[in-house]
């Protein structure tokens, strides 16, 4: 948000400050991990510029947090600085403390379709497929 006189309010810059954090973070992970945590995220990879970039007054929802943290692999550094900078823009929001969630990697094997834009589509669709799969799984206990 902005006061009347067009400047950033201190909560803008608390948003800012976490958001900045993120995208460090994913600045200094291999390419390909926006797309995971936008497929993880069940959203497209715009909503991941949105909220990795601290000039978009989108906050990131606090139900958003622990996915970042496995896919984005945050060492605790890294959680630390990310809850503390959190807690000062969203008072309140992150009620319990972050719990490390348990994640299992599995192969999957496709066949090469001989075109890179088609492999990247179709990995993206047995990310996306994995991603609402295990949101299901968890919401049927």
């Amino acid at each position: 948000m902005t006061d009347g006189a067009g400047e950033q309010t201190h909560g803008d810059k608390n948003v800012a400050g976490y958001k900045a954090i993120l995208r460090q973070v994913l600045d200094n992970r291999p390419s390909g991990t926006r797309l995971k945590l936008a497929a993880a995220l069940g959203k497209n990879r715009s909503f991941v510029t949105q909220i990795t970039n601290p000039a978009y007054l989108v906050p990131i929802p606090a139900k958003h947090v622990a996915i970042i943290f496995e896919v984005c692999h945050l060492s605790g550094a890294e959680r630390a600085a990310f809850i503390e900078a959190y807690g000062r823009a969203h008072p309140g929001r992150l009620r319990a403390p972050h719990r490390e969630t348990r994640t299992r990697n599995i192969t999957v094997t496709v066949p090469d379709l001989g075109d890179d834009k088609k492999n990247r589509s179709l990995e993206q669709l047995v990310v996306d497929f994995a991603a609402r799969l295990a949101r299901y799984a968890e919401s049927v206990g």
